[in-house]
């Protein structure tokens, strides 16, 4: 990796196996858009940011390298081996088609209260849905950190709110889960860094003391804010993968960056919503 400061940002090339469409757009994160000059833009806690690729690369706009390396090379987790860890998977000819449709999506490291509030509030929901709360959770909660832009509200500031507070998000039934989220892990009830460093099997049973977490919210907690990459979320686009093209697979038959392989056959599915659907029509009419 080679890291060069420009007068237009940082610029970070020779970074294999990261491209930022299956990336920002495969459902780990909520608050990245891509703009009509092809650029990203979009705010991780209280980070905003501007990037684009470039043709070795990725240039991020207008930081300084302070703030790259102090959260951004982090967040896009630029110092994992992915190469080697793709190169580790089973050689099952459906896992590498899913590998080859989504070449560099990586996991990003986000916060992990963000991570557990913007997963309570997926719950039978659609993306666009799910972004539009959170913008608006942030813009009536958070701190400004810029022109029009809302960091992400703190678990004390949450926690001081009532489920009439939250009316105005149209959130519906998952505001008593976003409060009960916040004041636990506000109170230490749930400390996040704890459950980060417990025993997988603990840490999913931590998680699940907060009202409104399932096993797979836990999951995706897991792995998209707590850096578990063993986490391997099943909702059912994924469930209906495992039985149409993986049968006999546990998420363990993946190994231990299972939840890598998971992104890419989850971004798969959802590039391939009607044909996955067809087929497991037709699995069950059989």
């Amino acid at each position: 990796m080679v890291i060069e400061e420009t007068r237009e940002g940082i610029r970070v090339s020779e970074v294999p196996w990261l491209e930022l469409e299956p990336t920002l757009d495969s459902g780990q994160c909520f608050r990245f858009r891509r703009e009509e000059d092809g650029c990203w833009t979009g705010v991780a806690g209280q980070h905003p940011l501007t990037l684009r690729e470039t043709s070795d690369g990725l240039l991020f706009i207008g930081i300084a390298r302070e703030e790259f390396e102090g959260f951004w090379r982090g967040y896009f987790d630029l110092d994992r081996d992915y190469e080697a860890i793709v190169a580790g998977f089973p050689d099952d000819e459906r896992l590498q088609e899913c590998l080859r449709f989504a070449p560099g999506v990586r996991i990003l490291c986000q916060e992990g209260f963000e991570t557990l509030i913007s997963f309570l509030f997926s719950q039978n929901n659609n993306v666009p849905r799910i972004k539009g709360i959170i913008e608006r959770l942030c813009r009536s909660f958070g701190d400004p950190i810029g022109e029009g832009l809302y960091g992400f509200p703190s678990p004390e500031r949450l926690a001081a709110l009532s489920e009439e507070d939250l009316a105005p998000l149209r959130c519906g039934w998952r505001g008593a889960y976003v409060l009960d989220a916040a004041r636990k892990v506000a109170s230490g009830t749930v400390d996040l860094k704890t459950v980060a460093a417990l025993p997988i099997g603990e840490a999913r049973q931590a998680l699940q003391t907060i009202k409104g977490v399932g096993p797979k919210v836990a999951e995706c907690v897991l792995l998209y804010g707590l850096g578990r990459l063993e986490a391997f979320p099943l909702d059912v686009w994924m469930k209906r993968a495992m039985a149409q093209f993986f049968p006999g697979y546990t998420p363990e038959s993946f190994g231990p960056y299972a939840g890598v392989a998971q992104q890419a056959v989850f971004h798969y599915c959802r590039r391939h919503a009607a044909q996955i659907r067809e087929n497991d029509t037709r699995r069950h009419a059989g």
